[in-house]
């Protein structure tokens, strides 16, 4: 009887296993988050560098990365800047450019519904591309939303690295005549390449994913790169839903219905909440 009971008291308990699965993932999420801050280093590196050279101070250069933090459209700024073009189109530019941002916290809002708004507002200020992908792929590993999670790959990933080396660059206010020659024009993309594929887990996700990449070049070559990111962002994603619907909540064989819907759940990447779990 005390045999027995020392082995119940020592088997892991539903609490220890999902402690250990979050700690699992958000090492995970570090590692990941490191491969990104190198790359995310040195495009704030060049952002510091193209700033100054367009005229900026290092306190307006800095400023515009720990208060504006947009990457791509900090770049498309500097540049707009420099030609003398009016701020109101400046703004229609850099907001054409983020209205990805749209669609990324369209697909975050179902995992953080649980999270006081002014949270979320907070975590909308660090809301990018790859904190997006880690977020992402760190709550469907848990099933559930990790707001500590968010924060670490937000932050880990980009927001520290991309400001420090703003500073840098800013400091520096030096010139890299040709970046391309340093690779640093396709680091960011093969980061995010490699995200993306760990996103895939179905013949749905594969099309949205293929679909979404030929439109955004296509649409890309034509209009632009905005346009085309967000011509494939939202056409990608609507070409899976369409071309292969989900299954239809059936009760399978030897199951019932919340096994089901847990599949359905796992194979539309949505949290058990929102797949009509109790």
């Amino acid at each position: 009887m005390r045999d027995a009971r020392r082995q119940a008291d020592a088997s892991p308990s539903p609490v220890d296993g999902t402690r250990a699965d979050v700690a699992a993932s958000r090492r995970r999420l570090w590692a990941e988050s490191a491969g990104i801050a190198i790359s995310s280093g040195g495009f704030g590196l060049v952002y510091g560098l193209a700033a100054r050279n367009a005229g900026f101070s290092p306190v307006e250069a800095v400023a515009m990365s720990v208060f504006v933090f947009a990457g791509a459209s900090q770049f498309a700024a500097v540049g707009l800047v420099t030609g003398g073009l009016a701020w109101p189109a400046i703004a229609l530019v850099t907001a054409v450019l983020n209205a990805r941002h749209l669609l990324y916290s369209a697909a975050l809002s179902p995992w953080l519904k649980g999270v006081p708004r002014r949270r979320r507002a907070m975590m909308a200020y660090v809301l990018t591309d790859e904190s997006f992908a880690l977020a992402i792929a760190h709550f469907q590993r848990l099933g559930y939303a990790d707001e500590r999670g968010y924060w670490i790959g937000a932050v880990a990933s980009t927001y520290v690295p991309w400001n420090v080396m703003t500073v840098v660059g800013a400091v520096l206010g030096g010139q890299i005549a040709d970046p391309g020659r340093l690779g640093l024009d396709v680091v960011f993309p093969a980061a995010m390449a490699g995200l993306a594929v760990g996103l895939i887990s179905g013949r749905r996700e594969l099309l949205a994913a293929l679909a979404g990449a030929v439109l955004a070049v296509m649409v890309g070559l034509a209009l632009g790169t905005a346009a085309g990111v967000v011509v494939g962002g939202l056409l990608g994603p609507a070409a899976g839903l369409v071309l292969l619907p989900g299954r239809e909540a059936a009760v399978p064989a030897g199951g019932d219905v919340r096994d089901q819907l847990l599949a359905d759940a796992e194979e539309a990447a949505l949290p058990p909440d929102e797949a009509g779990l109790p």
